[in-house]
């Protein structure tokens, strides 16, 4: 399914940066389901519909668009694409976006709109390292930018911290999860 999703990205979708967020995403997302479930949390849903969640939220981020529908005319093309969306993936890729006005509920709700803004600040922390590269990247790199407000200033920092409240994972435990799962596709990300 994941390849006929990226198929369906990169037919729809000019700007590759904005595919490559996508991946991303949908890599901290399965980062995130995996560490949760690790500590045996309850009620995650399917690991699928986090995947999905990640990597199809963006995937109606053009300019024919209104910002308030970012998010949630996804699912409609979709499955007029013939592409089953479940009523969790729709109701987190409308969640994500807060012009939307629909509020996240679940725990894949929270993770994708706390790790959206961290996949860009992760990204920028790289292109400022010596190496560009997300290998030679650390957590604590991030964090000390994640401090600076002047740098990746479209980062929304109010809504990756509330990792902390939302999801139980502490900033910088969190930070790690994103930053390890993106490493994991660094050549995929062109990093």
């Amino acid at each position: 399914m994941s390849d006929n999703l990226i198929s369906y990205l990169n037919d729809r979708i000019e700007n590759k940066n904005i595919i490559k967020h996508m991946l991303a995403t949908k890599a901290c997302m399965e980062g995130i389901y995996d560490y949760l479930d690790s500590k045996g949390t309850n009620n995650l849903g399917k690991k699928e519909y986090w995947s999905m969640a990640g990597l199809m939220h963006d995937g109606d981020y053009t300019n024919d668009i209104p910002e308030s529908k970012q998010g949630v005319q996804i699912t409609a093309d979709l499955i007029e694409a013939g592409i089953s969306v479940s009523e969790e993936v729709a109701h987190s890729m409308a969640a994500h976006n807060a012009a939307t006005k629909v509020e996240p509920e679940s725990l894949m709700d929270w993770a994708l709109f706390t790790c959206d803004s961290l996949t860009g600040l992760i990204v920028a922390s790289a292109l400022v390292h010596p190496e560009k590269k997300l290998k030679t990247l650390e957590t604590k790199s991030i964090l000390n930018r994640f401090k600076e407000k002047s740098f990746a200033k479209g980062t929304r920092r109010e809504d990756i911290i509330k990792c902390e409240d939302k999801l139980g994972i502490n900033l910088e435990e969190y930070v790690n999860i994103c930053l390890n799962s993106m490493q994991s596709i660094a050549r995929e990300l062109g990093l």
